[in-house]
């Protein structure tokens, strides 16, 4: 039996929630937005990438195989796949753009401290993932790991 947090809500307690509230009042990533706002929308996505879930059918299993402990990730309810794909086409991309620069470079610090070495292949690609674009780029990548 768990007595503790669980491991997501471990990882999401190093999201700065603070300027993520900042970063949606000056792209209003809320506004005319229904149940499902944007930290919900960042939850479902990092619990994604985390599972390496590659499809939003995936992605609803994933949810659907831990429906009781949905309130636990911050999700108030079952999302449905229509909402996280309309939620997915209709934000703005630069509100991710800037959320990434948030929290990819001081991850991408702390795992060059413990795991690379300068000079080596790996911490060149650790550097890489500090300069942010538009492009999907997947974590669980065997360049990576």
């Amino acid at each position: 039996m768990n007595v503790g947090k669980t491991l997501f809500a471990q990882l999401m307690a190093f999201v700065p929630w603070t300027s993520f509230s900042c970063i949606l009042k000056r792209y209003g990533g809320d506004t005319r937005v229904g149940s499902f706002n944007c930290a919900e929308q960042f939850r479902v996505m990092a619990l994604a990438q985390l599972t390496c879930s590659d499809s939003l059918t995936d992605i609803k299993t994933v949810l659907g195989a831990n429906a009781g402990m949905l309130y636990a990730v911050g999700l108030r309810s079952a999302v449905r796949r229509s909402t996280l794909a309309d939620a997915n086409e209709s934000r703005d991309w630069r509100i991710w753009s800037n959320v990434a620069a948030l929290v990819v470079p001081p991850g991408a610090k702390a795992l060059c401290k413990r795991a690379a070495w300068p000079g080596s292949e790996q911490y060149r690609l650790l550097l890489a993932a500090e300069s942010h674009d538009a492009t999907n780029a997947s974590l669980n990548s065997p360049e990576i790991a």
